[in-house]
C-alpha cells in the first residue's frame, strides 16, 4: 500500500507535467531517484496514454497513442500551424518534412547517435526535395502500391509538393505565411520550436534538442511508430544518390 503523502507527491508530479509538458530538474531526481513515486506517476501516465522521458535536466510528458488527450490533434496542427486552408496531404507533407529533419541528424535509420551538429533550413530543404523527387522516379502505379502497402499518400504528397508554388525559393525572408516550399518548412520549424524538439542557432541553423533525440532513439527508429516510413526515406535517399 502506497501512503497517503507519497500519492501526493506522485499526483503534484503528474499534475506538473499534464499542465506545461515537461517538469524541471528537481522533478526529474525525484521520480529517479524515489521507485514508489516513479511507480505511481508511471500509472498515471499510462491511464492518458502517455509516457515519460528523462532527457538533458528535465522530463517529459509525451503521448504515445492518438487516444491520449495529450495528443495534438489534427485540426489543431492545421488551425495553429498550417495555413487556414490545410487539407489532410498537408499533414502528411507536414510528417515527411520532419522524419526527413531527423533522419538528417542520423547516418541510418538504426543508428542511435547523431552525426551531425545542425542543419540549415536550406539543406533541409534539399532533402525533402531530395527524397520527393526519387518518389517520382515511380510510376502512378507503383505508387499507387507503396500507398497500399505504407498505408501513406504518397501519390498525393508528390503533386502537393510539385503544387507548392516555388517561385520564390532563392530568397530569404520567407516566414510561415509565404506560399512556397520553404514558407511550408518554416510552418513545420515553428511546431517543432513550440513543442520543444528543435533550437534556433541563428543564420538559419537549427538543430535537434535533447527532447527530440531522445523520442528519435526511443520511438522513431521503431517500425511500430514509424511503420516502416523511416526506412523507406532512408532507401529513396540511397537510391537518390545512386542514380
Amino acid at each position: 500500500m502506497y501512503e497517503n503523502e507519497q500519492v501526493l507527491a506522485a499526483f503534484r508530479l503528474y499534475s506538473q507535467l499534464s499542465r506545461d509538458g515537461q517538469a524541471d530538474t528537481a522533478g526529474m531526481r525525484q521520480y529517479l531517484s524515489n521507485d514508489m513515486l516513479r511507480g505511481l506517476v508511471d500509472q498515471f501516465v499510462q491511464e492518458v496514454d502517455c509516457t515519460i522521458i528523462p532527457a538533458g535536466d528535465k522530463l517529459y510528458l509525451v503521448p504515445i497513442a492518438v487516444a491520449s488527450p495529450f495528443h495534438v490533434k489534427n485540426a489543431t496542427l492545421k488551425k495553429e500551424y498550417l495555413s487556414a486552408k490545410a487539407k489532410n496531404i498537408d499533414l502528411y507533407l507536414m510528417y515527411v518534412a520532419i522524419l526527413v529533419l531527423f533522419g538528417e541528424f542520423y547516418d541510418s535509420y538504426h543508428s542511435q547517435n547523431t552525426t551531425r551538429d545542425f542543419i540549415t533550413m536550406f539543406n533541409w530543404l534539399e532533402s525533402v526535395d531530395a527524397r520527393i523527387q526519387a518518389l517520382k522516379e515511380h510510376d502512378q502505379e507503383a505508387l499507387q502500391r507503396l500507398d497500399a502497402e505504407y498505408d501513406f499518400n504518397w501519390s498525393q504528397l508528390v503533386e502537393k509538393w510539385d503544387a507548392i508554388d516555388d517561385l520564390r525559393e532563392s530568397s530569404r525572408q520567407q516566414d510561415g505565411r509565404t506560399n512556397s516550399r520553404l514558407g511550408f518548412l518554416s510552418q513545420v520549424q515553428n511546431f517543432l520550436l513550440q513543442q520543444g524538439l528543435i533550437t534556433e542557432l541563428g543564420n538559419q541553423e537549427i538543430t535537434l534538442t535533447e527532447k527530440a533525440k531522445t523520442i528519435v532513439q526511443r520511438y522513431y527508429m521503431d517500425t511500430q511508430y514509424n511503420r516502416g516510413i523511416l526506412e523507406f526515406l532512408s532507401s529513396l535517399e540511397n537510391r537518390k544518390e545512386g542514380a
